[in-house]
């Protein structure tokens, strides 16, 4: 279940509710290959999401350190 917050009023969604709404956007003649990929970034999405609510994420400072240094290459 995921949680959005649109104008000061919170909003519960399930992941299918999302995905469901996703395909339903995508035009009639998607092809499963497509709708795959489209679903597979939605799940990465999420995995990101989760990992920052765990903490796991990357502070703002040390990203720009990171690249920084990987553009001076």
């Amino acid at each position: 279940m995921l949680c959005f917050e649109q104008l000061g009023i919170f909003i519960y969604v399930s992941q299918k509710e999302i995905v469901l709404d996703v395909i339903n956007q995508l035009p009639d003649e998607v092809s499963l290959e497509q709708i795959a990929e489209k679903i597979e970034f939605l799940a990465a999405i999420q995995k990101g999401m989760d990992q920052l609510d765990g903490g796991e994420g990357v502070p703002h400072d040390e990203v720009k350190r990171q690249l920084a240094t990987w553009l001076a290459r």
